[in-house]
């Protein structure tokens, strides 16, 4: 990998700042080739390392609070110090930055509590940038990759399209009361109509769409610069995502699996923008190999970072949301409350959840605005799905103590590592 990204014209494209930390080895290739001499090939993980590093991951992983719950909450706050320690410095770093920064916390404060005409606006303001940090943090949390990752489209977006879908077609309108909307949809109360299709259920839906697709698109980043950063230190890092992506690139499998995880870092160096593009633009769980190919080849920030914001918040959350929209469409429920009482035997049984689902989210769309639903039905597949984020959020607070934890027992391996080389070179 390292060999090809020296070699490779479309792998070596690097902006400005880089340019002059790779300047040795551009001049290092130039006299071998006109010495008509092999370049040497940079010297890779040893072998015996590699197999002791593997073991200290598989240590590491041993490290889970159902396993050794003491251990583990001991690293979790030894690390989770640690790493407030170490931002505390990086803000004394920039302190002139942090003073305009609080300053200018302290104005938006004090106009914020001002009586005026001004508050209209700064209420209006502090709505949309609370709506569009929510779920730009829902995006992030979807795919920055800490802990198991949190799936926020399948459990926050994905349900929101589909309320927003159902409730469109019942009301026969977009013009829901605001507020409640977001928060709560209820039909209007003059019994207004509006078009309703899936162009206009896509723009109602879209800024909060774009917001966590955006999300999604910082949450990439990690990988990109850790994996920048080590290609110009120049050291070999220890690091799980690297060596797979090494792996995988020297790897002689023809299965279809290994094939689809070699042709993605192939097609992002070998086409630059648009083949990061095209990689961010269909649901593609092998996005994080993009990510570290980019960084190892010291692809430019903006030409990362942008193709894979217009791929994951433009084209690819129109394809979600107009897969969601379809799916939620009146007719195609119907259709499927249909199929489901059809199923032999059990066909009434499992039909009538859902059904019940559907009338109730009906009551609710059609209550007054301020009045709570009076309905002596219970939905069990709201209850039921309620449980099912609860037990995924615990589940994410947890492998985030556990990934912490195995963090810091990284590091003490680390300089176990480096005291043992010590030693050994002062002999």
């Amino acid at each position: 990998m390292n060999e090809e990204c020296v070699k490779e014209p479309e792998c070596t494209e690097t902006s400005p700042e880089d340019k002059e930390d790779l300047h040795i080895v551009d001049l290092a290739q130039d006299l071998f080739e006109n010495q008509n001499l092999e370049m040497p090939k940079r010297p890779g993980i040893h072998d015996a390392l590699r197999k002791k590093r593997q073991e200290e991951r598989e240590r590491r992983h041993q490290i889970v609070l159902w396993k050794k719950p003491l251990v583990t909450l001991k690293y979790f706050l030894l690390e989770a110090f640690l790493l407030l320690e170490i931002e505390r410095k990086n803000v004394m770093k920039h302190k002139k930055t942090c003073s305009a920064v609080f300053v200018m916390l302290i104005l938006i404060s004090v106009a914020y509590m001002l009586e005026g005409p001004h508050q209209e606006y700064v209420v209006t303001l502090k709505h949309q940038l609370l709506f569009c940090g929510y779920w730009v943090g829902l995006g992030i949390l979807s795919s920055v990759g800490l802990g198991t990752g949190l799936h926020t489209f399948i459990l926050y977006l994905g349900p929101h399209i589909a309320q927003v879908t159902l409730a469109a077609w019942e009301c026969g309108s977009l013009n829901f009361p605001e507020p409640p909307y977001p928060n709560e949809i209820i039909c209007p109360a003059d019994g207004s109509t509006s078009p309703v299709n899936i162009f206009t259920i896509m723009s109602k839906v879209r800024l909060e769409a774009v917001m966590w697709g955006a999300g999604t698109a910082i949450g990439e980043l990690p990988p990109y610069f850790m994996a920048k950063a080590a290609r110009l230190s120049g050291t070999e890092v220890d690091d799980e995502d690297l060596e797979k992506l090494e792996d995988i690139i020297s790897s002689e499998g023809k299965d279809i699996f290994t094939r689809i995880k070699r042709f993605v870092p192939e097609l992002v160096e070998k086409v630059g923008f648009f083949g990061i593009l095209a990689c961010a633009s269909i649901p593609n769980p092998l996005f994080d190999l993009a990510g570290i190919t980019c960084g190892h080849c010291l692809v430019p920030f903006w030409t990362f970072f942008g193709a894979t914001l217009i791929g994951k918040a433009v084209i690819k959350m129109h394809i979600q949301q107009s897969f969601v929209i379809l799916c939620f469409s009146k007719s195609y429920v119907e259709l499927l409350l249909r199929l489901l009482g059809q199923i032999p035997v059990v066909g009434v049984y499992i039909q009538a959840p859902f059904k019940n689902a559907v009338e109730l989210q009906k009551e609710k769309l059609h209550r007054k605005l301020g009045k709570d639903l009076q309905s002596q039905g219970s939905n069990i597949l709201g209850y039921v799905f309620e449980k099912l984020v609860t037990i995924m959020i615990i589940y994410f607070v947890l492998s985030i103590v556990n990934s912490l934890a195995q963090s810091y027992a990284k590091r003490i391996d680390e300089q176990s590592r480096k005291t043992s080389n010590n030693d050994s070179k002062s002999k």
